[in-house]
């Protein structure tokens, strides 16, 4: 895995010199993406730099920048194309000649061959940038699911782009006005969904997207989306053995690779999943490495022991204890932006001990997205079947006064009932945006103040949530919304989390359950073989059942969760108190910090109901002190 960045050079910019210096910081500022090398290239038009994590063909004749042997184009680019081997066979038999062993060079053949069509036939992660000496323009593009980042920036003539916002923190030019809309937005979704960042002259390429661009004229094309339209109408039998097929290859091909390589391990369907098949596929134990808490609740280091003694693989693991206070503050440094999902704690941990044994982990991410894991999903699915019972002007008229009735009663009863009125009032993708959100509308009025109060009143975070559930070619509900976490919730948290902590430990990681072919193969499931009543990942467990035992594939899920309410009051009191106390800083300009205090003192005294809610205002703080103070 590796880190790039570079700009374009206008009239406005000084002389090569500078540029110099400009391009070592920004590759200074993501050398934990690449330690191993890295290289520049710059010419009266562009800069270019490239941090390596050696995966494929060790030698320098890997290193980057990377001519075409031609010399037309330059490439940079961070990832792994899988199916790279059979690609450059094809290549050659087009009379194309490769003189390393790297995806690299076989990524620059491609597209020197079919220009951005060369998008359609890769199956990896990926983001990359190749310029064309020629034409003069600069070509970027994004893997299909957003695995692996990509940031640009453009204002008053300007161009850059990096795997990182550090990276372009180091040009002198860039502008950091923070977007109040995007505030809004992280409170809500305790992320900022693409392509918005927290800055308003900076952006993420979105997922299965590119870009073109001669530092004047810019354009952005699709080259991927994700079809529910044509449910399969195959028996359960054909598709589990199709599943389970396609899983196991998309396991063989992620398993290339010229470095030590291992799994993460929960003990879950997922990654239990991958591990099996992995060992099925390796002469030598796996090595599979597993975090646990200190409190039997989030702890699933006994599953994941139980399933490495299944494989026999050689396991490791660590628990999160006292590290936590100490390490947080470097650890959310890696975001860049605001990022509150509290499991990038145990993710920097396990991937942290990963890296002392392998350099390229694999996971299991991806299965709740494609197959309907997560308990929103059921819960989603009673609060519909439950809505459509009732006429919509029915309840958009009497189910709020009713909610507002059960608000006035201080009980959990009495606010679970609110809150299911509520949504039972709304259309189905508000009533998924309401149920998932992560900040009350109604605590955000009351506590936001000052310039972001009038800058956001406007502005309601769940226009994104309703555009992407919109926009699903399909009129079943759980479709809809699983294509809207997976453009969403995916790319924005889930795949975020694991690249930039993985990438904080110089660590590859490599999610089989992602291949774009699984991906597509399981938008074609009918949803009830997913979520089959209370069962999540339906038909998941059944493919592997002549693998896994069934205490592992249906135990209840816990997820990678942390204690949070228990960190906030103990190993954590001190940081949060401190970030609350004080009327300075980012927050405070936000929210009225009186009001978040009562917020605080209540959280002390056991009201657990705001514990998502205080802790996003620490994980704002500790990114505004990082990056403005």
């Amino acid at each position: 895995m590796c880190g790039l960045a570079g700009f374009l050079r206008t009239s406005t910019t000084p002389n090569r010199d500078a540029h110099r210096q400009w391009l070592e910081h920004m590759g200074q500022a993501i050398v934990h993406r690449g330690p191993d090398a890295g290289g520049t290239y710059q010419n009266d038009e562009i800069g270019l730099v490239h941090r390596r994590l050696s995966i494929l063909d060790l030698s320098e004749a890997g290193n980057q920048p990377m001519a075409s042997p031609s010399g037309r184009y330059l490439i940079v680019y961070n990832g792994e194309i899988y199916n790279y081997r059979s690609i450059r066979a094809e290549l050659e038999a087009e009379g194309y000649r490769f003189t390393t062993g790297t995806d690299t060079e076989v990524l620059l053949a491609l597209y020197e061959h079919k220009g951005q069509r060369c998008l359609d036939d890769l199956n990896g992660m990926f983001a990359f940038a190749i310029w064309d000496t020629r034409s003069k323009e600069l070509f970027l593009a994004r893997d299909r699911l957003g695995k692996k980042p990509l940031y640009y920036y453009q204002a008053d003539g300007q161009f850059a782009f990096a795997s990182e916002i550090k990276a372009l923190s180091a040009l002198p030019f860039l502008k950091k006005d923070i977007r109040p809309d995007a505030i809004k937005d992280f409170f809500a979704y305790q992320y900022i969904p693409d392509p918005k960042t927290i800055y308003r002259s900076v952006h993420k390429l979105s997922p299965g997207h590119w870009l073109k661009t001669d530092g004047i004229r810019t354009e952005i094309g699709q080259y991927w989306d994700l079809s529910f339209a044509d449910p399969s109408t195959a028996s359960p039998d054909e598709l589990e053995a199709g599943l389970y097929d396609l899983i196991d290859d998309a396991v063989r091909l992620r398993m290339i690779s010229d470095v030590p390589l291992g799994a993460f391990l929960s003990g879950g369907v997922d990654s239990s999943a991958v591990v099996g098949l992995m060992a099925g596929h390796s002469s030598q134990p796996v090595t599979t490495c597993a975090i646990g808490f200190d409190s039997k609740r989030f702890d699933e280091v006994a599953w994941a022991k139980k399933v490495a003694g299944l494989f026999d693989t050689n396991h490791h693991e660590f628990t999160v204890r006292e590290n936590v206070p100490g390490s947080l503050t470097d650890i959310a440094r890696y975001f860049d932006e605001p990022f509150a999902d509290p499991s990038f704690v145990p993710t920097f941990f396990v991937s942290q001990l990963a890296r002392q044994k392998v350099t390229v982990a694999l996971a299991g991410d991806g299965g709740d997205e494609n197959f309907a894991g997560y308990s929103k999903y059921h819960t989603d699915s009673i609060e519909n079947r439950l809505r459509n019972l009732f006429p919509a002007a029915l309840r958009r008229r009497f189910f709020p006064p009713l909610a507002q009735l059960a608000g006035g009663i201080n009980s959990p009863l009495s606010r679970r009932a609110n809150s299911l009125l509520n949504t039972l009032a709304m259309e189905p993708d508000q009533g998924f945006f309401t149920s998932n959100c992560f900040f009350r509308p109604s605590l955000w009025n009351d506590l936001v103040h000052g310039e972001l109060k009038r800058e956001t009143d406007d502005y309601d975070p769940a226009d994104i949530t309703r555009q992407h559930y919109r926009n699903a070619d399909t009129d079943d509900h759980l479709a809809k919304i699983l294509y809207t976490d997976i453009k969403t919730y995916l790319p924005g948290d889930i795949l975020v989390k694991v690249d930039r902590m993985s990438m904080a430990n110089s660590l590859e990681t490599r999610a089989p359950l992602l291949d774009y072919r699984v991906v597509e193969y399981a938008a074609n499931i009918p949803s009830a073989m997913k979520l089959n009543g209370r069962e999540k990942k339906y038909i998941l467990k059944k493919a592997f059942e002549k693998m896994l035992p069934e205490e592992v594939l249906y135990r209840k899920k816990m997820g990678f969760s942390v204690p949070l309410a228990q960190w906030l009051r103990h190993e954590l009191f001190e940081l949060a108190d401190g970030v609350f106390a004080t009327d300075e800083g980012g927050l405070a300009q936000c929210f009225d910090m009186n009001k978040v205090r009562r917020l605080w003192k209540n959280h002390q005294h056991g009201r657990d109901e705001n514990t998502q809610e205080l802790w996003s205002m620490v994980a704002f703080e500790l990114w505004w002190r990082a990056y403005h103070s």
